[in-house]
């Protein structure tokens, strides 16, 4: 037996609107998606924070972006390893099947895996690094970045992690040889950016300064 109950019904009523509003007036696009498949031109690789509303932020349309989400967007090392790996499976999906443009990493401030990552790597959340912990396991991958920005002072650190986030991520998705094949020869560009939820403000890394700067 399963455990899974009925949608609530504040959710069934959003859907049957969505169904007889936005789907209705839409119909021939959404048949057309159906018929053809997707073509979309960014991937954006975005954390699961519900804080973090992509589309809404670029004003996409259904169709438009290949979307992951995962804990303080974070994209791992090549690891070919046979295991199972739902953010590189997406990735070689977006890069070798679809052939996106543009592949986003898309980071925000108040990060709450961050601020975790933080914590397990100065010694304040033991609970993190047990084995059995998949969240401290899935922010080993941010330690390199913990390691670059401890010689900040205690309240910039959290701040230049949110940033080292997106680099990480930056720097693991260059070891994947498809990508790293898709830059190379400019079929593909990689983006970097930091939300600030707060004020709405979008930040974009900027390769030729090294830095972050305000779009």
């Amino acid at each position: 037996m399963h455990n899974a109950k009925l949608l609530p019904h504040y959710l069934v009523s959003r859907y049957t609107g969505w169904r007889a509003t936005t789907y209705a007036e839409n119909r021939a696009w959404y048949t057309r998606l159906a018929e053809d498949g997707q073509r979309p031109r960014a991937m954006v690789i975005s954390c699961c924070d519900s804080r973090v509303h992509v589309t809404s932020i670029f004003g996409a349309d259904t169709g438009e972006f290949f979307i992951h989400r995962n804990i303080a967007n974070l994209v791992p090392p090549y690891t070919p390893d046979g295991q199972q790996h739902g953010t590189s499976a997406a990735v070689e999906y977006a890069v070798q099947a679809l052939k996106v443009s543009h592949l986003i990493v898309m980071g925000h401030t108040n990060c709450g895996g961050v601020a975790g990552c933080h914590a397990m790597c100065s010694g304040k959340a033991p609970d993190l690094e047990e084995e059995s912990s998949f969240v401290g396991r899935w922010m080993d991958i941010l330690r390199p970045g913990y390691d670059r920005v401890s010689g900040l002072s205690e309240e910039q650190q959290i701040p230049a992690l949110e940033r080292e986030a997106v680099m990480v991520s930056l720097e693991n998705l260059m070891s994947f040889p498809f990508v790293r094949e898709a830059v190379e020869s400019e079929r593909m560009t990689l983006h970097g950016l930091i939300h600030d939820i707060a004020d709405g403000t979008l930040f974009q890394f900027d390769g030729a300064k090294g830095e972050f700067t305000r779009v």
